[in-house]
Parts: structure tokens; C-alpha cells; sequence
């Protein structure tokens, strides 16, 4: 027979864990879309502005962006933050003019409104977001 007292020393312990889980949830940064062929169009087209990394795993300046990109996700919560790998859509980046990575194309309505290259860093992201938040 458990002793009653355990029972709701457990309970109150099952419950602040649960309320930090929570906590943790809400404070965790947003997640950044990974997009594909199958996802692509249906992720841009919204009328939420939709800011895309194109990069690749081999590339070392996008690697430097990326903890980069995934922090400003944070801040700028009416801007939909994604990202496309080159190497496994390489016809998605023909398609919007990718030659170079990192690029960051801003999109809209399923349309590119804006686009900027290269490992631009904070300052370069928050100018692009700052224009459509």
C-alpha cells in the first residue's frame, strides 16, 4: 500500500515538471521550415512573408548563418523563416536564379519580393526582415 503522503509529494513533483516542460516549450526558438520539392510551393505561397536560406551542407559560410538565421526567427515572429538545401532541390534554385549560397530570397504570395547573397550576417538579415515585418 502506497503512503498517502508519497502519493502527493509525487503528484506536486509530476506537476512542476510538467509546467517546466511547458515553460521550455514556449520558450524554445521557432522552428525553421525545411523545405523540399513536396513542400516548396505550398510553404511560399502564403500571404505571411516567407524568408528562405538557400544552402547546402558542404558550404562552410552557410553553416556560419545558420545559427544566425535560426535566432532571428525568434524576433521577427510575423516573418515565416525557412530553409532549402541546393543539393537535394537543385531544381527549386534553378528556378528562382540560385548561384551562389547563401542566398535568402524573401517571398510572398508565392512570388520572390526581395533577395540578397552571401554570408550577410545579422545586419543583413534584420534589413530584409525589417521591410516586411
Amino acid at each position: 500500500m502506497e503512503d498517502p503522503e508519497i502519493e502527493k509529494i509525487k503528484e506536486k513533483k509530476l506537476a512542476e515538471l510538467i509546467k517546466r516542460q511547458i515553460e521550455f516549450k514556449t520558450q524554445q526558438e521557432p522552428d525553421v521550415i525545411d523545405l523540399n520539392e513536396s513542400n516548396f510551393d505550398q510553404v511560399i505561397s502564403s500571404n505571411t512573408p516567407t524568408l528562405v536560406d538557400f544552402w547546402a551542407e558542404w558550404c562552410g559560410p552557410c553553416r556560419m548563418m545558420h545559427p544566425i538565421f535560426t535566432r532571428l526567427a525568434k524576433k521577427y515572429t510575423k516573418i515565416r523563416f525557412a530553409r532549402l538545401n541546393v543539393d537535394h532541390s537543385q531544381s527549386i534554385a534553378m528556378r528562382f536564379g540560385v548561384q551562389a549560397i547563401p542566398t535568402f530570397i524573401m517571398f510572398k504570395f508565392g512570388a520572390p519580393v526581395d533577395k540578397i547573397m552571401g554570408a550577410i550576417g545579422e545586419p543583413g538579415i534584420h534589413m530584409i526582415c525589417q521591410k516586411y515585418s
